[in-house]
Formats: C-alpha cells, sequence, structure tokens
C-alpha cells in the first residue's frame, strides 16, 4: 500500500479482483434491447435503457459482493481466529487486527445499501450518499488494518518454515473456506486490502452507466473521488507508519557496532548536516521555523519530563520501603516494661509479615512496572523527533538547492519526502500520543494513591484491637490531638534544653588532618586554590543530574563558585582535582587544614617541655598508615560487601597493610573485633596521646 517503488509492482488497485458480470443477465437485456431496437419508437430509448441495466446490475454487483465479503469476514473472526489457538495470542492479534471494527463498520454499510433497494428511483443516488457518510469510518478501520498487514505477512513467512504448524493452519483454513486453496493464511489476510480498492472501481461502473444529466450524477462523482481519497490516505498512512517503524527502534549498539555501520557514505551526510547546523547558527542561511511541532515537541517533553521524575520518585521510593521493611526494632529486647510496648511489637509484627510485604508487591506490579512501560514507550516518539531533526537539515539543504538549479536528484526527492512524511507523522500523532501518555500517567498516579489509602485502611484495621488498649483511646481526636501537640511541645523545650548545655560542654573545634590516602590530592587544590576555598563533605553525595558529582563523607573539594548557573546558591560548583561539578551546599563545610607532621615536629622542638605539661587533644595527622599499626575510625563505615568490614567512629582499629592487593593506598586492610577487611583509608587517623578527648554531660 505504499507509494510504489521502483522494485515493486504490486498497490492496492492491482490488489483488486477484476469484478466478473452476470453473463446471462446482460446477455438477455441485450437481446431485449436489440428487439426493441427494429421499431422507430425504440431507437432513441436504446441507449437510455442499456445505461440504466448495466447500472442495476453494477448496483447488484456492489451489494452481492459486500454479502460475500462480510461473509467471509465473520468466518474469519469467528471459526478461523478460535481455531487457530495454537498461535499465541499476540501472533492473532497481529495476524487479524482490527477484523472486528471492520465487521462492524461494513455490517452497518451492508445493511443501508440493502434498505436503499426499497426506493428503486432514488437508489443510486442513495448508495452515493452512503460512501460519502461512511467515508470517515471506512478510512479510520482500513488504514489500521492495512497498516499491520506487512508484519502479518512476516509472521506467515515464519510459519512456512515450520511444516507442522503451516499444516495444521492450511488444514483449518481449507476446512472452513475452502476456496482459499494452498495461498491459506495469505488469501485471507488480503481480502481486506482488495475491498477498500475496490469500491472506487463499483462506484465508477456504476457513474459510468448514470446519464450526466441525471440528479445522482453529481453525487455519485463525489463519492467515486471521496473513496478514491480514502485509499490515497491509507497508503500515504502505511508509508508513514513504515517510516516510524523505521526510526522508533531504540537499538542499543556497542562502540564496535556503532564503527562497523560508519561509511562514506554516512560521513559525507552527517557533515553536510553539520555544516548546514553551523552555517543556521552563523546566521548565514535561514532557519525553518515551524510553531506548530514547536508547540508539540514542547508540551511533549514536558509529559516526558514528568514520567521520568515520577519514576525517579518512586525507584527512591521503593529504596526506602525496602530499608524501612529491614529495619525491625520489634526483634530486639526493647529493654522497656510491658504495656503498650508490647501492643507495639505485636503489631509490627504483624505489618511487617503480611500488609508491608503485600504493599510494596502490589506497588511494583500496578505502579512501578506500567510506568517503566510507559517510559520505554516514550522512547519511539522521541527518537523519532530527534530524527526528524537531521531530515530537516536533510530537506532545507534540498530547497536552497532548488532555489538555486531548480532541480534535484531521486535521492535528494526521496529525502525531502522522507522529511514530508515524518513531520506530518508526528504533528498528526504526536498530540494523540501525548494525550494517551497523559491518561496513562494519571491512571498511575490515582493507582498509587489508591494504594496508600488502601494501605492506611489495611493499618488501621490490624491496629484497632491494639488501639483498644492504649490508655489514650477513649480520647475524642481534637482531645487526642491536643495531647500530642502538647507532649512534643514539652519534648521539644526539653531538646533544647539539652542542647544548650550539650553546646556549653562540646569541646571547640578541632583542626581535621589531612586523611590518608588523600594527602596527595588535597596538597595539590590547597596549592591551586588556598586554604580558604578547600570544604570537606559532611555526609554521602549522590549525583542525580548530568552535572551532578557523586562523592563520598569526608572528601575534600575546592569551591569554584557558590551558586549555579541559575543563581541557585544552594548548589555550588566545586573542583575534586579531577572532575567538576555541582554538589548541595548544606552537605559542606569549611576544611582546616593541619600543617604535615614535619612541620609539627618542627614547631614541637622549642616547646617539648610545655607540651609535656598540657597535652593538645587533637588527632595528629597520618600522612600514610604503616603497617601493624593502632588507629582510630575518624568516620563511620558500612561494609558493602565480604571484603569489607564495619567500622564506628572513634573505634580502635589495627592496620595490616596500608594499602589494597593491587598497591592503591585509598583502601586499607585493618582487623576490627577479630574481623578482617578492607576501609577507606581517609576514614583512618592516628591518635597521638594516651587517649582521645571526650566530654560528659554536667551533674
Amino acid at each position: 500500500m505504499a507509494a510504489q517503488s521502483p522494485g515493486r509492482s504490486s498497490s492496492f488497485r492491482q490488489l483488486a479482483p477484476c469484478a466478473s458480470e452476470p453473463a446471462d443477465m446482460t446477455d438477455h437485456g441485450d437481446d431485449e434491447l436489440s428487439s426493441r431496437a427494429g421499431s422507430p419508437d425504440g431507437e432513441g430509448r436504446v441507449p437510455e435503457e442499456r445505461s440504466l441495466l448495466h447500472q442495476s446490475l453494477a448496483v447488484r454487483e456492489l451489494i452481492d459482493t459486500e454479502v460475500s465479503y462480510l461473509h467471509v469476514l465473520q468466518l474469519c473472526a469467528s471459526d478461523i481466529r478460535s481455531h487457530l489457538q495454537q498461535l499465541p495470542q499476540g501472533d492473532l492479534d497481529v495476524l487479524f487486527s482490527n477484523i472486528d471494527d471492520i465487521i462492524k463498520v461494513n455490517s452497518k454499510l451492508l445493511h443501508d445499501l440493502q434498505e436503499t433497494a426499497a426506493r428503486e428511483e432514488e437508489q443510486v443516488q442513495l448508495i452515493g450518499n452512503l460512501f460519502l457518510e461512511f467515508q470517515e469510518e471506512l478510512e479510520q478501520v482500513y488504514k489500521v488494518y492495512c497498516a499491520s498487514y506487512e508484519q502479518a505477512l512476516l509472521l506467515v513467512e515464519t510459519y512456512r518454515k515450520e511444516p507442522r504448524l503451516q499444516g495444521e493452519i492450511q488444514d483449518t483454513i481449507e476446512a472452513v473456506l475452502p476456496q482459499a486453496g494452498p495461498s491459506g493464511l495469505s488469501f485471507l489476510l488480503v481480502i481486506p486490502l482488495q475491498r477498500i480498492t475496490k469500491y472506487p472501481l463499483l462506484l465508477q461502473k456504476i457513474l459510468e452507466n448514470t446519464l450526466p444529466d441525471a440528479s445522482a450524477y453529481p453525487v455519485l462523482q463525489r463519492a467515486t473521488s471521496a473513496l478514491q481519497d480514502v485509499v490515497t490516505n491509507i497508503n500515504e498512512y502505511k508509508r508513514r507508519k513504515e517510516v516510524a517503524s523505521k526510526y522508533t527502534k531504540v537499538e542499543h549498539l556497542s562502540l564496535r557496532e556503532r564503527l562497523a555501520r560508519i561509511n562514506m557514505h554516512t560521513l559525507s551526510k552527517k557533515t553536510t548536516r553539520l555544516s548546514h547546523l553551523l552555517k543556521q547558527e552563523a546566521g548565514l542561511v535561514p532557519k525553518t521555523e515551524d510553531k506548530e511541532f514547536d508547540d508539540l515537541e514542547e508540551s511533549f517533553h514536558w509529559v516526558s519530563l514528568c514520567v521520568t521524575e515520577l519514576k525517579n520518585n518512586v525507584a527512591a521510593y521503593l529504596d526506602n520501603l525496602e530499608a524501612f521493611l529491614r529495619f525491625r526494632p520489634q526483634e530486639y529486647d526493647l529493654d522497656i516494661p510491658g504495656g503498650p510496648v508490647v501492643q507495639y511489637c505485636y503489631l509490627a509484627r504483624d505489618l511487617q509479615l503480611q500488609a508491608f510485604p503485600e504493599f510494596k508487591q502490589r506497588l511494583e506490579a500496578l505502579v512501578w512496572q506500567p510506568l517503566c512501560s510507559l517510559a520505554k514507550a516514550l522512547a519511539g516518539p522521541q527518537n523519532l523527533i530527534k530524527k526528524r531533526l537531521d531530515k530537516l537539515l536533510d530537506f532545507e539543504r534540498v530547497e536552497e538547492k532548488l532555489l538555486e538549479v531548480g532541480s534535484m536528484t531521486y535521492e535528494e526527492e526521496a529525502a525531502r519526502h522522507m522529511y514530508e512524511a515524518l513531520n506530518s507523522l508526528l504533528v498528526a500523532e504526536l498530540p494523540q500520543f501525548k494525550q494517551l501518555a497523559m491518561q496513562w500517567l494519571g491512571q498511575i498516579l490515582c493507582t498509587f494513591v489508591t494504594l496508600q489509602r488502601d494501605l492506611a485502611k489495611q493499618v488501621l484495621q490490624r491496629a484497632e484491637d491494639s488501639l483498644a488498649q492504649l490508655p489514650h483511646h477513649h480520647i475524642s481526636d481534637p482531645a487526642f490531638r491536643k495531647l500530642v501537640e502538647d507532649a512534643l511541645g514539652q519534648t521539644g523545650h526539653q531538646l533544647h534544653s539539652f542542647q544548650e548545655n550539650f553546646e556549653k560542654v562540646l569541646p571547640p573545634l578541632t583542626k581535621q588532618p589531612l586523611l590518608p590516602g588523600a594527602e596527595r590530592q588535597v596538597q595539590a587544590l590547597l596549592s591551586r586554590y588556598g586554604p580558604g576555598k578547600l570544604y570537606q563533605v559532611t555526609s554521602n553525595i549522590s549525583g542525580a543530574g548530568a552535572l551532578d558529582l557523586t562523592l563520598p563523607r569526608g572528601h575534600i573539594i575546592a569551591l569554584l563558585q557558590d551558586k549555579d548557573t541559575k543563581g541557585n546558591s544552594s548548589r555550588w560548583l566545586v573542583d575534586t582535582g579531577g572532575h567538576r561539578g555541582y554538589v548541595p551546599a548544606g552537605k559542606l563545610e569549611l576544611y582546616h587544614v593541619v600543617p604535615r607532621e614535619e612541620e609539627l615536629r618542627g614547631q614541637a622542638r622549642p616547646h617539648r617541655d610545655s607540651q609535656r605539661q598540657t597535652p593538645e587533644p587533637t588527632l595528629a595527622p597520618v600522612p600514610s598508615v604503616p603497617a601493624v599499626t593502632q588507629v582510630v575510625a575518624v568516620y563511620p563505615f558500612v561494609a558493602r560487601s565480604s571484603h569489607e568490614v564495619s567500622l564506628q567512629a572513634g573505634q580502635q582499629v589495627t592496620v595490616l597493610e596500608a594499602q589494597d592487593k593491587k598497591g592503591n593506598p585509598e583502601w586499607s586492610l585493618v582487623e576490627v573485633n577479630g574481623q578482617r577487611g578492607y576501609v577507606p583509608s581517609s576514614f583512618l587517623a592516628r591518635a597521638p596521646g594516651p587517649a582521645l578527648w571526650g566530654w560528659s554531660l554536667p551533674s
């Protein structure tokens, strides 16, 4: 159905079977007309009556063939499809496509055609009006079927490679429809294509046997032209779908596979596009403006952005839910006497075993998986939009050449038509796809809210018995809310008092030493930016955007700019010594540089006696951790594999090797509580004094 190419000789019109007229009726009518021709009065009436007779035969052929066609479709939809259950459901959906919709539309058309027989004098005009009325419906259902026809033929070819399966399919078809012959499935699949191309021919035949001065003549002309437009539009739609199927495939190719596809033709094409794009940016050639498409692309981009953001949020939600399910305080001895604690442990154990795992399972099945499918479905149109930009550059270059030279090559004409088809497809279907994506996204959000509501309802139902045993169960909701607010206010006051006492006894800030494994990097940053620009990461940072950095706790960085390009002061541009990017300002604190150990020794000689009297409570710097050395963990560390060991801040650690097996000094082999494993060297420091400083609350 696509526009005919030099290598193909098939088209809709060639697929249409030749209409065979009833020979006996035609001969009988010709004999009757020839007998009337012998009389003088009948000589003028013979051409008119002959035309009316042929017109009547053409109308009968239209209705009779419609009956036969609809009967074959119903056999395909009911008997044949139901007996091909050995095929996967996906194959059946492709093979028979929207045949049910075609049956529905053609059944209404046949019913109305048969009703025109009751008004014989106006029948031809009624038929013309009828096809004008059904024009849009016929185009909608048949273009969907024709668009999947090529894919259905590919399935037929795969079945032919399996003789046993092909034999079962052939036996099923011949049992229901013997006239299918050896063609089998191919015969059935092509019938709707032949029928839609036959309508203009049948209407043209009726028109040819209608007198030009008859009132039905202009109606039949419009109907014939309308059905020809339907066939043309279906061909164009199929061509657009072929273009879309070619460019919507998202291929994940390796670098070697990508390089293997490069040839002189692709290099020349990409170079020409880049050259034209640079000319546009420099203002040397005009740029095509398409506000309609730009608006569609922008709205679709926002939908894609919303889906991506929601997917990231749901992924984080599932991770947090997984961490929550691993936290089970009810399984430990809380060292609190009975009462509400016993009820809490019982309820928490019940929820951990059933309610929360069931909620997580439903969340993954009803929210996460559909969201991933939606994100995957958006990849095709996004790829089409990118490909349209390439084709637009080709189109603009061809148009520029056409204005200068006045002619173009066959390849340039094909590139021009390719852009027009791709642009028309996006303009026509991008709004529909966006609307479906919005509905899909809305359903996902509604499902998420419903799951949250169901979880809350289930928790309340399970907690009903436990709540009845709590001391405040008899209090009304407003009174209970006030009780909670008062309790929180009192607790907040106590916390504030504790914070004030804590700050009184908190030792002064100590200068942080240059940590092992990071000394060279810190010295490089220090020499380049100075001490006032160095900051330390206070907690792990996970970069979410393309320019965001992922850094571990304790990492040293240099500040480049205290805001991003949009003026956001909570997002700083930093340099790690190897990479530059943005990090949250709230997770950085100014790094206090401690002199090297040699410098400390030089400063210590003149004041050795005074140091013996009052030892400093600061941690000594450890440029490199020697083997079998007692050090202190500066930061807590959680082991992520069996090769690592967990640490707690302030814990005594024995360093066995100051590097890993590959000689990397950033990891050290240590022993903690009888367990051996690797930890980051930057998390360790040596204490020079006999003991670490401490603090205590005032009595």
